[in-house]
């Protein structure tokens, strides 16, 4: 029994030491050019780059609450937010913060979260209705400099049912406009 361990062990240990080997070797055949600068840079605009479209306008989610789903929005969040996200009361940040009680908080609202510098310079301003209508139909565009890789949700109404199950995400919810 030892003997056949020994065996199965000097050959995985072999085959490591010829993989490591030809990727000595290879490395030293093959010099690859290193960039001085990036050949892509994402996020910004070239210098040759046509000047930047007018701002795409955000219609008001203030009269579509009132009709909103928040179960929907529960089960949207469920699908879209929460592999970064978590909404319970004194909840862990993810990849991004906690979000129970959001709405009508200020932004950068989590301690010991490390926000990104474009959200801390907002941190005096509330998440109101409209400012997660705006930051949820594209993160980028609202918060320039954002951590969140998310493009955005473009359908109003889930919107809609997003934010209301957000409002639901507090002792005592905000009211509705």
């Amino acid at each position: 029994m030892s003997l056949e361990f020994n065996k199965g062990f000097a050959a995985v240990l072999t085959a490591g030491i010829a993989f490591m080997g030809a990727g000595v070797i290879g490395s030293q055949l093959v010099k690859p050019h290193r960039l001085h600068e990036p050949a892509i840079t994402l996020g910004a605009v070239a210098p040759t780059a046509a000047p930047a479209a007018a701002p795409v306008e955000v219609p008001p989610i203030g009269p579509l609450l009132a009709a909103a789903n928040a179960d929907n929005g529960r089960a949207i969040t469920g699908r879209v937010c929460a592999s970064c996200h978590t909404f319970t009361e004194g909840g862990r940040a993810g990849v991004g913060p906690n979000l129970w009680g959001i709405v009508n908080n200020h932004h950068a609202h989590m301690e010991g979260f490390n926000y990104s510098p474009g959200m801390r310079s907002k941190v005096a301003e509330a998440w109101d209705y409209e400012a997660l209508n705006h930051f949820l139909s594209s993160p980028a565009r609202t918060v320039p400099g954002t951590r969140m890789a998310y493009a955005g949700m473009q359908n109003i109404g889930q919107r809609a049912d997003v934010i209301a199950f957000l409002r639901t995400l507090s002792a005592t919810p905000a009211p509705l406009p």
